[in-house]
């Protein structure tokens, strides 16, 4: 799977170990959730398009370059809210919009309830920001939200995955990469990441 990038970098796999703890506090979860969310964003935006500029030092010319592609996050609430700045921390000119869709706990479908998006796009470069990659209905779901609505070129920057989530999501979307901190086991019968780190929005929020 060429699109599905696995983070190999020391520091994520600390952090993720640390934000599965289940002694880590909601404080610290969300501490550690953006900080993650800054190391993936910065694998997820390698391939960004530039432009030359020439700037004054203080000592003569420079020549460098700026981001010639425009960045819109859309976390998926209300879990990837946590996610948003660490990422903006990097980009702070980024748009932010939200979509919400909460998961049918009988049928493990998404169901939408909340779509903030412009009447069309406005940037060049979607991250879908989502910690949890479980089913992966809910991340496909939001990427059939974003292509209606004519986003061309859309990430999927995630914590965690299950096997099956990540088979829906580049059986759905095989153009969209993926840039996750871990691949887990398997889910469990109530559509749980195992061993995961429990419900990501409850952890963030202290609602679990």
């Amino acid at each position: 799977m060429p699109h599905v990038n696995v983070s190999q970098h020391p520091l994520v796999k600390h952090k993720l170990t640390r934000l599965r703890d289940i002694n880590t506090n909601p404080k610290m979860f969300r501490e550690l959730v953006r900080e993650l969310a800054i190391l993936l964003a910065y694998e997820a935006t390698a391939d960004l398009l530039l432009t030359e500029r020439t700037v004054p030092t203080p000592m003569g010319v420079a020549h460098g370059f700026e981001l010639a592609e425009a960045v819109g996050l859309v976390p998926v609430l209300r879990a990837g809210l946590g996610m948003v700045e660490g990422v903006w921390e990097m980009m702070p000119s980024a748009e932010v919009w939200h979509i919400g869709l909460f998961r049918d706990e009988r049928t493990l479908k998404p169901i939408a309830y909340y779509n903030r998006l412009p009447i069309s796009p406005t940037v060049d470069v979607c991250l879908v920001l989502d910690p949890m990659l479980a089913t992966g209905g809910s991340a496909s779901a939001t990427i059939d939200i974003l292509k209606k609505w004519g986003a061309k070129k859309i990430k999927y920057v995630g914590l965690l995955a299950a096997p099956e989530g990540v088979a829906k999501l580049t059986h759905d979307h095989p153009d969209v990469p993926l840039y996750i901190a871990a691949i887990d086991e398997r889910l469990n019968d109530i559509g749980y990441i195992v061993p995961g780190l429990g419900d990501a929005g409850d952890r963030q929020f202290g609602t679990g």
